[in-house]
Order: structure tokens, then sequence, then C-alpha cells
């Protein structure tokens, strides 16, 4: 009887370890799947090194002078050194506070959302901010359920390709750099612009928080639109910074205070800067050009404005 018992538990012990290790092969197999390109196709080498968005052209005066630009989304890119170290800590602290330690993907934050989901405690998503990088480089597009499914786990390879491309600092500018802040601002540089009339690197605390908590929903948390929800995330934005160290309790009490700050905004468009008539008639004089000219491969140019 013992000896049956033994036996039968034995064959148990079998039997787990082999559904164990076909899962982890069945696990390792998908993940190779979806890296190589089996289940759609993944950004290649080329595409991470150099990145597609659309950048507004901007028209510059002979004496160094923006007079304006021409854009479908209006985005100027700036690098690491040219926004203000509060935004930097303020994004990191209400959106991935482990930024500095993950490789692209946060597993702590990710068993937090299984937990979550498991017991109906949400706390929060699970993303990185390199993962947000890879969502905003890449976009969707409309996908079913499945589809949405299996691009996550495009996202998290992505997400680790863009690590090993990059640094934590070209991540996190190109981050702010693809970010949406609503108000036809596309880029932290326009963001900037729109909302305070200031270049990134002059972000003080309380708009750089600002700034970090409106990316998480641009139109609820507009400043403009929905000022008392702004006035909440951004404080709730001062909230982590003090949690995680980047800011003392008595600066968060005062700054926490503080009105929102954008009487200078102004959204942009074609018809702000300066020179609005002669940058009209060079919009028409390229549309013409581009009429009259061909690239090397025979097809004719293409201005978007």
């Amino acid at each position: 009887m013992g000896e049956k018992t033994h036996k039968k538990f034995f064959n148990y012990i079998v039997k787990f370890w082999l559904i164990v290790v076909l899962l982890f092969l069945i696990t390792v197999l998908f993940f190779y799947g979806v890296a190589r390109g089996w289940f759609g196709t993944m950004p290649s080498f080329q595409d991470l090194e150099n990145p597609k968005s659309n950048l507004a052209s901007q028209v510059i005066s002979s004496d160094g002078v923006v007079l304006g630009t021409f854009f479908i989304e209006n985005r100027s890119n700036v690098d690491y050194r040219e926004i203000s170290p509060n935004l930097i800590n303020a994004i990191i602290a209400i959106e991935d506070v482990r930024f500095e330690k993950h490789s692209g993907i946060d597993q702590r934050a990710l068993a937090r959302v299984a937990f979550g989901v498991l017991t109906g405690n949400s706390k929060g998503g699970g993303s990185t901010i390199t993962q947000q990088l890879a969502k905003n480089l890449f976009p969707r597009g409309n996908l079913n359920t499945p589809q949405l499914i299996l691009r996550k786990f495009q996202e998290w390879i992505t997400a680790v390709k863009l690590e090993r491309t990059y640094s934590k600092e070209e991540i996190i500018a190109m981050y702010l750099n693809t970010v949406f802040y609503g108000h036809n601002a596309y880029g932290i540089k326009s963001a900037s612009a729109t909302f305070f009339d200031k270049k990134p690197d002059s972000l003080n605390l309380q708009e750089a928080a600002l700034m970090a908590g409106v990316v998480n929903r641009p139109s609820g948390y507009s400043p403009i639109s929905h000022p008392e929800a702004a006035l909440e995330r951004r404080n709730l934005v001062l909230h982590q910074m003090e949690k995680y160290g980047y800011i003392n309790q008595q600066t968060y009490d005062s700054v926490s205070q503080l009105p929102l700050g954008v009487s200078k905004y102004g959204m942009l468009d074609h018809n702000r800067g300066l020179a609005t008539y002669f940058r009209e008639y060079l919009r028409r004089w390229m549309k013409n050009w581009c009429t009259n000219h061909y690239k090397a491969n025979g097809k004719p140019y293409n201005l978007y404005t």
C-alpha cells in the first residue's frame, strides 16, 4: 500500500514538472516568435535607430530667429540637456519610479497589475516609460482584443530593444518629445510654448508637475478645459515627488497651494509668430516648387502644411 502511494506521488511530481517545463518552453517559443515577427511585423533595428515622427518645419531668418512653423503635428524635438530637471523628476515620479533600474519592463509593476486584476483592487498601470515610448513611436491603430493583447507583448519586446539601443537620458527625452499634451501641442517643446510661453529647460517645479500630469489624459487633465482636474492631478504629481524624495514636505506644502499658472496660454497655429504674410507667401512658393521638381526616383515632392 505504501509503495503504491509512493509511486503515485512520484508520478504526480513528474507530471507536474513536465507541465512546468512545457509551459516554460511554450513561453520562450512564444516570445521568440513575437520577436521574430511570426505574429505581426516588428520594428527593425533601422526603425529603432531612426524612429519617424511628424516634425514641424521651422522658418528661420538669416539672423537665426524662428519666424514660425509649418506642421501637421506641431512638434519640434529637444534633447535631454534642453529639458528642466524638474520635469525629468516629475515624469519619473508619476509614471515610472523605477525607470533608472529596469531594462524596459518593470516586473514589480506587472505583478501589482496582476494582483489588482485578480483581486479587483487595481492600483495603477504597469507600463514603463520605455513601453509608452514604444507605443508612441509605433502606434497601435484600431485593434480588437486579441490583437491588443498581442500588441502589448510586441511593445514589451520593443521596449527591451529600445533600452539596448538608447541611454536612459535619450529614452526619456524621446518620450517627452512624442507625447501629446492637448491643445495642438505635440512634444514638450510645443507644450512649454503653448501653456507657459517658455522653453522646456525653464519650467519651474509647479509647471513641470502640471505637464507631467497632463500626459496621462490630455483632454481630461487640460489646465484650460478642466482646471480643477488639472490642479488635482498636478498636486498628485507633487505628492509622488515628495513620496520618492525629489522634494521635501515643506516644498510640497507650499507649491501645492499655487495656482496653475497658465495665464500666458496661447494655442500655436499657422497664424501665430512673426512675418505671417511672408510665411504664407513662402508656403505657396514651396508648394509650387514641389509640383515642378522631382526626387531622384522620379516621384514628386510632397509638401504638408
